[in-house]
């Protein structure tokens, strides 16, 4: 007897994830080869071997410190009968689909609030941090955030009883549209304005890595688009246009901040002065 579509997703879980995450990091890698939207201030050779990094760091960490990853305890939720949706009478695909849709709203108020308050951003600087904005820029990201992060998510994966299922797409979903929406990709005009109806677009997230606060707390999406047009934090287009505009944090002017050491304990040192404007500006944000 054949199995299921959902038993194969999970069954297949740690594959499908790391399969998902190479082709899509290759396919954009290539894609911003033939169409980069802008011109690169750092060589890939100075902030590559730091990103990629710190991805393997971060996946010994999950591993170490959360052996039972999102889908063991959605499974443990269904089969003890805790969390809304299993209180809920609801057909199948329809738990997984709002499912898939509050965590992805959980994941946009944790970015919000790891921009709001001050020791979280300390953590989540890092990933602004970088000079250049690539798919590479899609993983980097403190351990210690990573670790938070998963135990926020592992909570509200309890708490909404999320079918397993839901949390295999989501995960792969969210690993995917983080790459894409950190692309140093030119979209058409036309694919641009229609994709940002369903996913967050390259153009769309590209704008929160500016170095003007205001825009940096803004598009706060990383798949789908609809939360920040909702709570008022969306922005269209950088002010200085996405060839111009500067990205990354003032604070951290030092090339040698995108060594994987200088990364690791960054969020444990005082930023040096800033010397622009845009910093002095962003004194509210980036202390």
């Amino acid at each position: 007897m054949s199995e299921s579509p959902a038993a194969l997703l999970l069954a297949h879980e740690p594959w499908i994830r790391i399969g998902v995450f190479a082709v899509v990091l290759a396919a954009a890698v290539a894609a911003e080869a033939l169409w980069p939207r802008r011109r690169r201030i750092l060589p890939r050779s100075r902030r590559w071997p730091g990103n990629l990094g710190i991805v393997m760091v971060d996946t010994i960490l999950v591993r170490l410190a959360f052996p039972v990853a999102a889908v063991g305890v959605a499974l443990l939720a269904e089969r003890h009968g805790f969390g809304l949706l299993n209180l809920l009478p609801l057909p199948g695909w329809l738990a997984i689909v709002l499912a898939v849709v509050a965590l992805d709203l959980a994941i946009w108020a944790q970015h919000v609030l790891f921009h709001r308050v001050p020791p979280l951003w300390r953590l989540h600087r890092m990933h602004h941090a970088d000079q250049d904005l690539d798919a590479t820029t899609g993983v980097r990201f403190h351990p210690i955030e990573i670790a938070l992060s998963m135990a926020i998510k592992l909570a509200v994966v309890a708490a909404l009883g999320a079918p397993a299922a839901a949390v295999v797409i989501f995960e792969v979903l969210l690993n995917a549209t983080a790459i894409f929406s950190h692309a140093n990709l030119r979209l058409p005009a036309c694919a641009d304005r229609l994709l940002r109806r369903v996913v967050v677009t390259p153009d769309m997230h590209r704008v929160h890595h500016s170095q003007h606060p205001d825009e940096t707390d803004s598009n706060f999406g990383f798949n789908l688009p609809w939360w920040d047009r909702l709570f008022g934090t969306y922005r269209a287009q950088p002010r200085d246009g996405h060839a111009g505009m500067a990205i990354g944090l003032a604070t951290w002017p030092d090339p040698a901040e995108q060594r994987l050491d200088r990364m690791l304990t960054q969020p444990f040192r005082a930023p040096p002065p800033a010397p622009s404007v845009v910093s002095v500006a962003a004194a509210k944000t980036f202390h």
